[in-house]
């Protein structure tokens, strides 16, 4: 028993049992390359036959197998010939142009009081933020003597106009000499004149309101002696007549007129005023060929102040019926033409790319006017242009 168990572990007995794999593996490479290059003998020879129906047959069993190979390959490649992509339809809109430019706002009410006669301040009857009307007496200056002066002249007026008035009498019966009637009547109207100049010079004392406002700031004291300065008594400011002062190229000579429609922006209080414009300058600057504008603007809640920066937004170009497109999907080829592209037979969420050449107008606020080349109820394509050509499958 011990004698056989090493026979079969011996050396010769494992060398025949690899023989025998060796020979096992050649045959089935042998038949494998038999077989096809009996395949190949085959078509070979079915071609040297020209025997056509063999050759149809053996055509289907070719293309068969190809459909097979064409299956299994569209299962596993990705799709290149389909783009996925956002859409979206024009319409007819209204479409507005703008010219945008910084201005200043401002007012023409907005002064410095100065006192008319130089002297004393012996009342001032306003303080900072009060509200005045025109004509309301701010403050007086002492007149100096000028209020007994004019009780004077007023006296040697009242006697040269009764003097007159019993020449005139005298005249008119033909008593006395027409000299003496013309004395009369000149010292009259002199003493009259006379009572008038000192009385306006007496008005001069009295400080008033020039128009209705608000006293923004007082720079004086009562019985400060007070004369006519750059700095002046008091500030007054009417916030109900705004406006904004700004200067355009001169391009725009006829477009702008009286009655322009206006965005007016405050960058300060983040708020958007509706002005008009109100007056377009007759003189063109040569130094920047501009001319300048005047825009009213309403100020209901008196936030406007004088000298705040504001952005204007100036309507030069209205198209009520316009095709508009985000400016971001019109394209330029090698030839300049303009283009975007468009979904077509468009069957749910699919639809075929088609290029259309088109002429666009004015840009603002990122929308472009086409002006021709689009229709109304045409499917642009808004996101993904850069990656889809001309009759490609759309996905959106």
């Amino acid at each position: 028993m011990t004698q056989k168990t090493k026979l079969i572990n011996s050396s010769p007995f494992k060398l025949q049992i690899m023989k025998k794999t060796i020979i096992t593996l050649t045959l089935a490479i042998a038949l494998f390359s038999c077989g096809k290059k009996e395949d190949n003998t085959n078509i070979d020879s079915i071609i040297a036959s020209k025997n056509v129906t063999a050759l149809q047959a053996k055509k289907a069993l070719i293309q068969a197998d190809l459909a097979k190979i064409d299956d299994a390959l569209a299962t596993l490649d990705v799709k290149k010939d389909e783009a996925l992509v956002s859409v979206l339809e024009v319409n007819d809109t209204t479409f507005t142009h703008y010219l945008e430019v910084q201005g200043s706002v401002n007012t023409k009410e907005n002064i410095l009081v100065q006192p008319e006669f130089q002297g004393t301040l012996v009342a001032l009857n306003v303080k900072a933020g009060q509200q005045v009307s025109k004509g309301q007496v701010l403050g007086r200056v002492d007149d100096a003597g000028l209020s007994q002066q004019v009780a004077s002249l007023e006296n040697q007026y009242a006697l040269a106009k009764t003097t007159f008035e019993r020449q005139k009498n005298l005249w008119n019966q033909k008593i006395g000499s027409e000299i003496q009637y013309l004395q009369a009547q000149t010292q009259m109207i002199s003493a009259q004149r006379g009572v008038a100049q000192i009385k306006a010079q007496l008005n001069k004392t009295v400080i008033k309101a020039p128009f209705s406002g608000t006293i923004d700031d007082v720079f004086v004291e009562k019985g400060q002696v007070v004369a006519p300065s750059a700095q002046g008594l008091m500030r007054i400011v009417n916030l109900n007549n705004m406006y904004v002062s700004t200067t355009v190229p001169e391009t725009y000579i006829g477009k702008l007129k009286v009655g322009t429609e206006v965005e007016v922006f405050l960058t300060s209080l983040g708020k958007t005023y509706k002005g008009k414009v109100r007056q377009v300058a007759s003189f063109v600057n040569p130094s920047n060929r501009s001319f300048g504008i005047e825009v009213s603007v309403p100020n209901p809640e008196n936030l406007l102040r004088p000298n705040q920066v504001a952005k204007l937004k100036i309507t030069d170009y209205l198209s009520k019926n316009a095709i508009v497109v985000p400016t971001n999907v019109v394209q330029e080829d090698g030839k300049g033409d303009k283009f975007v592209f468009i979904a077509t037979e468009i069957n749910g969420k699919t639809g075929i790319a088609k290029k259309l050449i088109v002429t666009t107008g004015k840009s603002s606020d990122n929308v472009t006017e086409i002006v021709s080349g689009l229709t109304a109820k045409d499917v642009i394509v808004t996101e993904g242009v850069n990656t889809i050509s001309e009759g490609m499958k759309l996905n959106f």
